[in-house]
């Protein structure tokens, strides 16, 4: 049984499944996804996504803002600690820094950055981390707040083996989304080969980055396999040796009951 590390429920076209939103967790359910992970980006959303995880046994949820986020509450220590604080809430997240789409000064950005990281210290819970065109920074925010103490998750992968290797060394695990069955992603795929298997996750980070075959179109849990699949062949391994593994990784950098 696999487990989405990453995704967005609250964010997913429910109209091509019939029942809504227990068509889509069906769906999964038959694609042989166990569990899945809905992670925040606004804390306005929140409660929304605290209540998916209070009724529905084979989701869990985070609490954060993400980092290209403008509208909504800003992050604060308290309100972290607050709403983190409920057992649903497995981590702190997703934050981290974004300087793809945002540009001139970005200390906001670093600051909130610090914010997220200083509450899951506070609550010893571990963190999200995306990081798009942002790698030195990231990684330097991550030591200079002493990130390590709770480690985390380096969400929907796409950087080189050296930040791979630095993120390993600060206790993170490595996840990887559909980018890694692009046809143009072989030097991602090397980066797979190479992640410890006690280190690696996987995610869909659903309604985004569809896996091939389903490339451009919506994304949701179920299509999970495809990822799947793709580490499976790049291990040398059966699906459901994959699946154990990444399991157990979910349980271990979650502590997931």
């Amino acid at each position: 049984m696999l487990i989405d590390s990453h995704c967005h429920l609250d964010r997913i076209d429910l109209g091509p499944f019939s029942d809504g939103f227990a068509g889509m967790l069906h769906s999964a359910a038959q694609a042989g996804i166990q569990r899945m992970l809905c992670v925040s980006i606004r804390l306005d959303h929140f409660p929304a996504l605290l209540q998916m995880a209070q009724d529905y046994p084979a989701i869990d949820c985070s609490v954060g803002v993400h980092p290209s986020e403008r509208e909504g509450p800003e992050a604060r220590v308290a309100a972290l600690c607050r709403d983190g604080a409920h057992p649903e809430v497995l981590a702190i997240g997703e934050t981290g820094l974004d300087y793809h789409y945002n540009q001139g000064d970005l200390e906001w950005q670093r600051e909130r950055f610090r914010v997220h990281i200083r509450a899951a210290r506070e609550l010893n819970k571990p963190l999200i981390i995306h990081s798009r065109d942002a790698r030195a920074d990231t990684l330097a925010i991550l030591r200079a707040e002493k990130a390590a103490e709770v480690g985390g998750v380096m969400h929907c992968f796409t950087e080189d083996w050296d930040t791979a290797q630095a993120a390993l060394d600060l206790g993170f695990y490595i996840s990887f989304s559909g980018i890694v069955t692009f046809r143009t992603a072989e030097a991602l795929r090397e980066v797979a080969r190479r992640v410890p298997l006690d280190r690696l996750l996987i995610e869909t980070d659903a309604p985004y980055l569809a896996p091939m075959p389903h490339r451009g179109k919506a994304n949701h849990p179920a299509l999970l396999v495809h990822t799947a699949a793709c580490l499976a062949k790049l291990r040398d391994l059966s699906i459901e040796a994959l699946s154990q593994h990444t399991g157990e990784n979910y349980h271990r950098c979650f502590k997931a009951a």
